[in-house]
């Protein structure tokens, strides 16, 4: 059961990422190559946590591209070994530490905020994505806003040993 919904959970997530799309040009569904409606999509931007040269976790805004396909473009991750749901209490806060390895972390429900080097501060909400890379030097802290539980979904990275 718990693996059911483990498989659904994931591609619910994988269908809210994608649901962000458009589709490329809508001209050719009418058979009109010569008309071709123009799109703007929103950037899909993911952030990055990283250990910059300083030892300090550092966060940057990261825009995913996207290559066409049919209806939906389609952006390629780094291949992920597993799937974990995490719940952490509204309020909490989790004091400096280190990522326990390579993941992206997708915020599902609930708010959270990253500090990191300089003080500065990340806010996290449904559908935020973190590719979370970290896991030397000083770290971040990790806190959950409001009264309301933060679920996320961790994917860690099949490959450990960074870029």
């Amino acid at each position: 059961m718990m693996r059911r919904i483990l498989v659904l959970l994931c591609t619910f997530t994988a269908g809210a990422i994608v649901g962000h799309l458009g589709i490329a040009s809508i001209g050719s569904h009418f058979n009109e190559p010569h008309l071709v409606y123009a799109q703007t999509h929103k950037p899909l931007m993911i952030t990055h946590l990283y250990t910059g040269p300083d030892n300090q976790t550092h966060a940057e805004e990261i825009e995913l591209k996207f290559t066409p396909g049919n209806p939906a473009e389609v952006s390629k991750m780094m291949t992920i070994t597993s799937a974990e749901l995490h719940r952490t209490a509204g309020g909490s806060v989790d004091d400096w530490h280190r990522a326990p390895r390579r993941q992206y972390v997708i915020t599902l429900s609930g708010h959270g905020e990253v500090e990191v080097a300089g003080g500065k501060k990340v806010s996290m909400g449904p559908g935020h994505i973190d590719l979370v890379e970290d896991t030397t030097g000083k770290g971040h802290i990790t806190k959950v806003v409001g009264a309301e539980d933060r679920v996320t979904l961790q994917l860690p990275l099949a490959d450990q040993s960074g870029r």
